[in-house]
């Protein structure tokens, strides 16, 4: 029988590749989406995204969303008081597992591992330690398409926000900067591909800079090259 699994979805590249490989396991079923929106600004939390490409996106994978709306600011124990409610609600619906898109920050599991011990859902981390340059190929020459949404110019120039997340874009990446942006570089909103029954039609809007972060304002459009 197969393990019922919901996804945590960012919008962004490494969700995508997560629920492409959680779905070519004969052991998982995965049943949903679940993101967390920013209450004030109605978008995905960090990577900006606006509610309707979330929902454009779930439409194009054929999967149902589920979505929490964070406070803005909001603590850790609120956080974590949202979060408990919503386990044990997805235990009592009978889901076994939550998969997460992580790929290498030990500390970040650890505190994952840590919300769900006691609730009965298993983490599973299907792309864990998979060498991230690697995966960055991996993604993009099996037919990933992504835009970069947010870039932190502390460790990645503003000027790559807006991008396609494409092999010339990881030959231009710093050398100390990850190829999948594990460590806060940069985060993405995923639009084609083939965990995807057909693109998500976008067009980028304003570029931005706001609380010391560059992000592009994207908007469902008639391009999703």
């Amino acid at each position: 029988m197969k393990k019922k699994v919901v996804l945590s979805w960012s919008s962004g590249k490494d969700s995508a590749w997560a629920l492409q490989l959680l779905r070519s396991n004969p052991g998982f079923e995965v049943v949903a989406l679940f993101t967390t929106l920013n209450q004030s600004f109605d978008r995905v939390v960090m990577h900006a995204v606006r509610r309707s490409l979330l929902e454009l996106q779930a439409l194009a994978i054929g999967l149902p969303l589920h979505t929490a709306f964070l406070p803005w600011p909001c603590s850790n124990q609120e956080y974590e008081v949202i979060m408990s409610r919503i386990c044990s609600q997805y235990k009592r619906d009978g889901v076994e597992a939550v998969a997460f898109g992580d790929l290498f920050l030990q500390e970040v599991r650890d505190y994952r591992e840590s919300q769900l011990r006691g609730t009965g859902l298993e983490p599973i981390f299907p792309l864990w330690r998979i060498p991230t340059h690697e995966l960055a190929r991996e993604m993009i020459v099996n037919g990933l398409r992504a835009r970069l949404t947010c870039v932190d110019p502390r460790l990645l120039p503003g000027g790559f926000v807006g991008r396609e997340f494409d092999l010339q874009l990881l030959a231009e990446l710093p050398p100390q900067v990850d190829p999948c942006g594990e460590n806060g570089e940069f985060h993405s909103f995923a639009y084609a591909g083939p965990m995807f029954t057909h693109p998500v039609s976008i067009t980028s809007g304003e570029t931005l800079e706001r609380d010391s972060y560059f992000f592009t304002d994207l908007l469902p459009g008639e391009s999703g090259s």
